[in-house]
Parts: C-alpha cells; structure tokens; sequence
C-alpha cells in the first residue's frame, strides 16, 4: 500500500508517496519513507523508522522502535529485535554458498537481538547472532556471532571491548557486587613481590591473599589473540585470575554494572566472586592466564546463557 499517509488495518502507519509497502502487518507509529520496499509476508513491530531504498523480504520479522537506515536489504530468515539500529548500507546474507537459480530448502537464520547497533557498510554473513546491546563497527565483516554487550571492529570482526564498562580500576578497590559473597564483591589484588640477584618471586597465601581455598587450577594459554574465553558465570564457584607472563584483558558484569581490567603483571590478580559473568580476551601471544577455583569442576554450576544470568541475577537465585 502506498500513499503520503496509508493506514495499514486498525494501526496508523506513515507510507511515503513514493515507497511500496505490500505487507499489512506493520506496527503503530511505524515510518516507511520513499523507494522502500516491503513485501507481504514482512512482520514490522511499532514505531519502526524504515528509511529510504530499503528491501524488506516476506519472511523476516522486526521488533518495536528498529531503524533501518538507508540503502538496506533485509531477506528471508533475518530477524531484528526490538530498539536495533542498522546502519546505512549495512548488508545480510542467508546464503553461505549462493548459485544463480539455485535456492536452499532453507534459508539461515541471522538474529540481531535487543538494543544491538550495527555500523555503516557492515557486512553480516548468514547464520550468526549479534547479542543484545552489542556493536557492529562500520565496515566490520561479522563471520562469527557476537557476544552481548561485545564491540567488534575488522574484517574478520574481533573483539576489542565491551559497552558500557568503566574503566581500570586500582588494586584494592571493589566492585559492588549483586550476589552476596564474603569478599563482597569483584577486586583486583596486587600480591607481594620479592627481587633480588637471584631473581623475582610473587607469592599469594590461600585465605589472606587469596580470597579463598583452591579446590582446583587451571591454565589458559596459547590463545590467538582474536579469541575469547570465559562467557559465562558461576552460581557457587569463586575464582582468582593471574596472568603470569604477556597480558589479557578481563571483562566482569554482575548484571548492573560492566568493569575492565588488564591482567599484565603477575603479581595482579583478579578475585571474581560467584554471579559474575566473566569474559577474557585481547591476550597476548605469550600470555599465559592461571586460574584458582573454590570449587572442583561442576557442569551445573556454570550459566553460559547470559539472558538466563540476567534474569537470575534479577530473581536473586544464587543456589
């Protein structure tokens, strides 16, 4: 339907003159503006802003309060939750090997979950997730999906940081922490160091020290610097991070508040109590990351969802 004011069924939505909206299933307070075009089967949610030279295929599906900037297409099996951005000739893909005339039995899924950004001139292949509140730098080539709140830059798209976070803070300060722990709280520890002709030496005593008494270790190395580690939390397990040679950085978020820090010395070490999501990334080529547990390994005590470590977080369910 087109016109400088169409109305599609019981809902007020702004068609441009000049644009081609075939579907009926367009939210309230939603603007489709000149040479956009979108076919029948397209479900757009309310106060969309759908700019001009914009294609919408039949089976995509768009949430509330999404802008799609100018010069994007979006096809079969592409879906925008609510309060995205896409940004001016931002391209998406549902075919990982196109042929002329030849068609999937199925198109791949590409999801861009709530509140996520994604820059000018990105390019998304198909089948991946960009997480909630997570941002797409201009001219980005995402292959792989992104992880909430993550920022990623470069073709590949890596990682570079994450939305949100405040910055390095000093050994000794604390960040306040949601879920009750006896250390109360995210902190970064600067341990003893002892230099003489014979070298140096850092030490760390369990329950002075260290905030607690190991159950297990583990050592993370050998990490090309464009992965990521961690992307999950604990609901009982403590745990202690030292990077002992090169550097990492360390994202914590306790469901209210994001934190960076860099691990490039040994005698830092990092406490992370229980209910923190934990993520580690940018190492080093020789970083090698030791890790302190309080407890022995459990499959159930890890939350690797982090919608479902939101809502725990939300609910105060610890056990």
């Amino acid at each position: 339907m087109a016109g400088e004011a169409s109305e599609l069924g019981t809902t007020n939505v702004f068609v441009h003159a000049q644009a081609l909206c075939e579907s009926s299933q367009i939210g309230a307070g939603s603007r489709v503006w000149a040479f956009a075009h979108i076919l029948p089967g397209a479900r757009l949610g309310a106060d969309c802003n759908v700019c001009d030279h914009v294609f919408i295929e039949n089976r995509v599906l768009i949430g509330d309060r999404v802008t799609i900037k100018c010069g994007v297409q979006l096809w079969d099996g592409i879906e925008l939750g609510d309060d995205v951005f896409i940004g001016p000739n931002a391209t998406f893909c549902n075919d990982r090997m196109p042929r002329s005339k030849c068609y999937p039995a199925e198109y791949l899924k590409t999801r861009v979950e709530q509140k996520a950004s994604i820059g000018a001139n990105a390019t998304i292949l198909p089948g991946v997730t960009i997480g909630r509140n997570a941002m797409v730098g201009a001219g980005a080539v995402v292959t792989r999906s992104v992880p909430p709140n993550a920022i990623v830059v470069g073709n590949p798209a890596r990682i570079v940081g994450y939305v949100d976070t405040v910055g390095q803070v000093a050994p000794g300060a604390v960040v306040p922490q949601v879920s009750s722990s006896r250390f109360g709280g995210v902190q970064l520890f600067r341990q003893p160091l002892i230099k003489d002709m014979r070298g140096d030496l850092t030490v760390g005593e369990c329950g002075s020290s260290l905030p607690f008494t190991p159950q297990r270790y583990f050592i993370v190395m050998n990490v090309p610097s464009q992965e990521v580690r961690g992307e999950h939390a604990h609901r009982q397990c403590e745990q202690f991070l030292l990077c002992v040679s090169g550097r990492c950085q360390v994202m914590t978020d306790d469901g209210r508040l994001r934190q960076e820090y860099t691990l490039d010395d040994p005698t830092l070490g990092l406490y992370l109590p229980p209910m923190t999501w934990g993520v580690q990334y940018r190492y080093s080529s020789d970083a090698v990351l030791l890790v302190f547990a309080s407890h022995c390994y459990d499959a159930d005590d890890y939350i690797r969802d982090y919608q479902l470590f939101l809502d725990t977080v939300g609910a105060g369910q610890v056990a």
